[in-house]
């Protein structure tokens, strides 16, 4: 890697015969970056729509592998530290910060043993297979191309579930292992893809839904070309995992929660506290951060229990609100579909006025697929880069005679409009930025915003039933209490029924979801805490302007300024939004 830059910074030498400029030096840096970590990253590129490495899939598990992605960030990171500031542009500085933090993080990352936990119930690599394997995701199942393409990935993903099973086998002796809770809800997902019966199982999918312009010929090589991937490479390759999974691994999995377990836990969770909250806040800070929201929160849902007129004290209300048969009105999974289409109908003329940039991507909702919804959050997947793939909004509907609608209006402003797909969707429509910031994500940043848009519905037409507000407060709360079992898990000793029952006693959620909810903060330490963190700034900068410009505040201009430059740490969102106060002041 270090010789194809040098190389690159060589032809400018010889072809010019002057030293590039370092707006040249960086612009050229920026997008050797974005073209390597395509390569490094394969399915990142085919979820922006980028096919030249569909049909590769790297063995991230190897040492190999890992070696030479340390390698690539330092020496990006050396050639851009070269690189003087005092001419770049304000743009461009921003982008050397962003790329320099992206080098500084990932490397900061590779010195935790991550890779001995290859697998979970929520994140892992297992989970964006099965979703590509359908054929109605990202990967595309368009040409016999695109077939062929898909069985050479599969090759490598049969390599990468056995590096799996290696080193958790090596995570057993080094006493680095899943929790047992985590391992019971791994070992049915992989017991899906078991499936004999070829008309079942998902990874034969796309050979049961060829294009209608594909030969009978192609039909019959490739339909026997998918039978054998399945029979002879998946099935196996899945029922060695699972029963290894279900025997040895489960026997050593840990009775403990949290990862401050593992000898590396609290270097790892000061980590992944900087990694998804862009600060530097300590977890003592975020704890009693969390316990602060969630006493203010529960005061304000104190005022909407006695609007409706329930008797009993705020607990009893989240009961009352868990089983409310009149919020539980569907018997078909379609109609939670069509639910949420409707509030999208309800709000579309209020979003003019809040909102100057729109984005032109695609947008839909869909019903997350059996395999995976039993353990599912509603979420959202971005459309592709070239705008030909809609962003999604995934539904887990796993009883729909149990689906609870009083926080839908909330979860539609957050997962979808003008949520996850505005700020995504504009930031990869932004011909502006260079290729690499068009897919960054920052949580803090990302989540804080969509967290931010759940308090717009008022503004949007909605919330005009206290229980839609209800419905805000609490998953405003939800994220909340991530700070204070987040936290709690990872470095107070909190045990999973202990986080469980403090967010049983704190929020309306039913305790299935909220089951689901610890076991995903058990999984990915400190992910949790990036919502509430990145909301607040957000909220604090608008409070800021607000009281800064008086009558001159314009809401539109302002959600412009924090969505323009897409995903962004949040010290660099302060840097800009003061910076647009100052001149608006000046105006």
């Amino acid at each position: 890697m270090r010789t194809y830059i040098l190389l690159l910074i060589s032809t400018v030498l010889i072809s010019g015969c002057t030293t590039p400029s370092p707006t040249a030096q960086l612009q050229e840096l920026m997008q050797t970056y974005h073209e390597e970590t395509l390569k490094m990253n394969p399915i990142g590129a085919t979820y922006q729509g980028d096919t030249r490495y569909n049909d590769y899939l790297p063995n991230y598990l190897s040492d190999d592998v890992m070696r030479k992605h340390k390698t690539f960030y330092k020496d990006i990171l050396q050639e851009l530290n070269s690189i003087a500031d005092n001419s770049l542009g304000e743009e461009d500085q921003l982008s050397k910060e962003i790329l320099k933090w992206e080098c500084e993080t990932n490397l900061m990352g590779m010195e935790f043993p991550r890779e001995l936990l290859p697998i979970d119930q929520m994140w892992t690599l297992q989970l964006t297979m099965g979703q590509l394997a359908t054929g109605t995701g990202a990967q595309p199942f368009k040409t016999v191309k695109d077939y062929e393409n898909w069985l050479s990935r599969v090759d490598d993903y049969v390599v990468w579930l056995s590096s799996a099973k290696t080193r958790m086998a090596e995570g057993i002796e080094q006493g680095v292992v899943l929790p047992k809770s985590l391992i019971r809800k791994v070992v049915p997902q992989l017991a899906s893809i078991t499936e004999a019966d070829l008309e079942k199982n998902i990874f034969y999918t796309p050979a049961r839904n060829f294009p209608e312009d594909f030969t009978a010929e192609q039909k019959e090589k490739l339909s026997k070309a998918y039978a054998d991937m399945v029979t002879n490479k998946i099935i196996p390759a899945y029922q060695r995992l699972m029963a290894f999974m279900a025997s040895d691994y489960l026997a050593a999995g840990r009775n403990s929660s949290g990862f401050d377990a593992y000898s590396f836990g609290e270097d790892y969770y000061n980590y992944a506290v900087r990694l998804y909250t862009t600060t530097d806040m300590t977890a003592d800070e975020i704890h009693q951060l969390g316990l602060s929201e969630v006493a203010r929160l529960r005061s304000e849902m104190e005022r909407i229990k006695k609007q409706v007129g329930f008797k009993g004290d705020l607990n009893a209300f989240f009961d009352h609100v868990r089983t409310k048969k009149s919020l539980m009105p569907f018997d078909d999974p379609q109609q939670v579909i069509d639910n949420f289409n409707a509030i999208h109908d309800k709000m579309k003329a209020k979003v003019d006025a809040l909102f100057e940039l729109q984005p032109k991507t695609a947008f839909e909702v869909r019903r997350v697929e059996a395999f995976r919804e039993k353990s599912a959050s509603a979420h959202y997947n971005p459309g592709s880069l070239d705008g030909t793939r809609p962003g999604v909004f995934y539904v887990p509907i796993p009883n729909v005679k149990e689906y609870n609608v009083f926080s839908d209006e909330d979860l539609f402003l957050h997962e979808a409009i003008p949520g996850h797909h505005f700020q995504i969707s504009l930031q990869q429509e932004n011909t502006e930025l260079p290729d690499f910031r068009k897919t960054l994500w920052y949580s803090s940043y990302g989540e804080g915003w969509a967290l931010y848009c759940e308090s717009l519905g008022q503004e949007l037409g909605l919330y005009d039933d206290p229980y839609q507000y209800f419905g805000m407060l609490s998953a405003e709360m939800h994220r909340a209490i991530r700070l204070v079992v987040d936290t709690g898990l990872h470095t107070k000793g909190w045990t999973r029924e202990q986080a469980i029952a403090y967010s049983l006693a704190n929020e309306a959620e039913p305790e299935y979801a909220i089951t689901s909810e610890i076991e995903r903060y058990m999984a990915n330490p400190g992910q949790a805490l990036s919502y509430k963190i990145g909301q607040l700034k957000i909220r604090a900068l608008r409070a800021k302007a607000e009281e800064a410009l008086g009558d001159d505040f314009d809401i539109r201009a302002f959600h412009r300024v924090v969505l323009e430059s897409g995903c962004v740490p949040l010290a660099l969102l302060s840097n800009k939004v003061n910076a647009w106060i100052a001149s608006e002041k000046k105006s």
